[in-house]
C-alpha cells in the first residue's frame, strides 16, 4: 500500500513536471555564421516570448535534407533552412507544409516565396559578376556589364570559373550563358555547344568553390569571375580590390529558404517561428549580427554604410532571375557528368 502510494505520488510529480516543461523546437540549418547569428541574436526574443527552447541541428543543406528525409514518418525537426535548389527538392518530396498566411509573409519579396508558399526565403543572395578592380584600373578597362564579358578576348587566361558540377555560382553563370545562347533550363544544348569556344577559351582555372579567388586576385591571376555581392563585400572588408557588377541580363537568385516540416510534433509553434523569422524585426537582427541579407524590404541596417549596401542589393534584386529548379534537379546528374567530360576535361 505504502509502495503504491509512493508510486502514485511519483507519477503525479513527474506528470506535473512534464506539463510544466519548456517545449523545444529543432531547427536544421548551416552551422558557423548562420548558427551563431540565430542562436545569439534572433532566437532569444522568440524563446522568451513563447516559453520555448530552440535547438539548432547544424549541417549543410544536403545534410539537413538527408536527416529530414530519413525521419519523414516521424520528424525530429520542426523547421529547416535550405539553399533554394535543395528546398525545391524537399518540397517535391513532401517534407514541407504550406506556410500559413501572415502579415510577415506578405511583406517579403514575391520572388522569395517558393512553390505557392511552401517555403520562403530568409537570406537573399544573387550570383552576378565580380572583377579585379586593380587590374581593371591598370588596364583602363571599364566595369563588366554582361555575362558575355566573360568571353571577351582581352580576358584570355584571366577568367576564373567555378565548376558548374560543384558550385552554384558556376552553375548559375553557365545557365545564364545558356539562356543568352537561346537555351533554357529544359534545353542546355546551346550552352554546352558554345561554351568551350567562348568563355571556355578564356578560363585560367575551374575551381570547385570560391575559396581561391582572394589569392588569385592578389596575385593578378584573376580578372573576372562569377560571385555574389555579399562575397564581394567580405573580400573588400579584407582589403581585396574587387567590385561587384550586375549583368544587364540579370543576376541569378540565390537564397536560403525556410520551411515548416510536415507532420512535426509542434506545427503551430513551428508556423509561429517561421512567421517571426520573416519579420522585419528578426531580419534586422540577423543582418546586424551576421550580414544575413533580408528578404523583408522593411528590415533596417544599423549603419549608413550597411544601409547603402542594402539599398544597392534591393536594386539588384529587381532584375534578378529565378531559375527553373524542377528542370535543373531532374537533369543535374546528367549535366554534371557532361560538364566534367566536355568542359573540365
Amino acid at each position: 500500500m505504502f509502495t503504491a502510494g509512493i508510486a502514485a505520488l511519483a507519477f503525479a510529480a513527474s506528470g506535473g513536471a512534464a506539463l510544466g516543461e519548456t517545449k523545444t523546437l529543432y531547427v536544421g540549418m548551416n552551422g558557423g555564421n548562420f548558427e551563431r547569428t540565430y542562436l545569439q541574436a534572433v532566437f532569444p526574443d522568440f524563446e522568451k516570448a513563447n516559453g520555448v527552447k530552440i535547438v539548432v541541428v547544424p549541417g549543410t543543406s544536403a545534410d539537413i535534407l538527408a536527416k529530414a528525409t530519413a525521419a519523414k514518418d516521424k520528424p525530429q525537426m520542426h523547421l529547416m533552412f535550405l539553399d533554394d535548389g535543395v528546398m525545391v527538392r524537399a518540397i517535391g518530396a513532401g517534407l514541407c507544409e504550406k506556410l500559413k498566411p501572415s502579415p510577415e509573409l506578405n511583406e517579403i519579396a514575391p520572388s522569395a516565396r517558393l512553390k505557392g508558399d511552401m517555403a520562403a526565403g530568409i537570406d537573399l543572395g544573387m550570383t552576378g559578376l565580380a572583377y579585379n578592380r586593380k587590374m581593371f584600373d591598370e588596364n583602363g578597362w571599364t566595369a563588366p556589364t554582361s555575362w558575355m564579358d566573360l568571353a571577351d578576348p582581352k580576358f584570355e587566361g584571366k577568367v576564373v570559373f567555378q565548376s558548374a558540377a560543384a558550385s552554384s555560382f558556376g552553375l548559375h553563370a553557365f545557365l545564364m550563358f545558356n539562356r543568352i545562347q537561346g537555351g533554357n533550363e529544359e534545353n542546355v544544348e546551346p550552352g554546352f555547344e558554345k561554351f568551350p569556344d567562348t568563355i571556355g577559351r578564356n578560363v585560367l582555372e575551374y575551381i570547385p568553390n570560391s575559396a581561391k579567388i582572394s589569392e588569385m586576385v592578389q596575385t593578378g591571376d584573376a580578372a573576372i569571375f562569377p560571385l555574389t555581392p555579399t562575397a564581394v563585400s567580405t573580400l573588400q572588408d579584407k582589403g581585396i580590390p574587387v567590385e561587384y557588377a550586375q549583368p544587364k541580363e540579370g543576376s541569378v537568385m540565390l537564397m536560403v529558404a525556410e520551411c515548416v516540416i510536415a507532420n512535426s510534433s509542434e506545427p503551430e509553434l513551428a508556423q509561429k517561428l517561421a512567421a517571426y523569422l520573416l519579420s522585419a524585426d528578426a531580419q534586422s537582427k540577423a543582418l546586424a549580427a551576421g550580414n544575413i541579407v533580408p528578404s523583408n524590404p522593411s528590415a533596417k541596417a544599423t549603419t549608413p554604410e550597411a544601409e547603402k549596401k542594402l539599398e544597392a542589393f534591393h536594386t539588384f534584386m529587381k532584375t534578378a532571375v529565378t531559375l527553373d529548379w524542377d528542370a535543373i534537379n531532374a537533369k543535374r546528374p546528367e549535366w554534371n557528368s557532361r560538364w566534367n567530360k566536355t568542359i573540365e576535361q
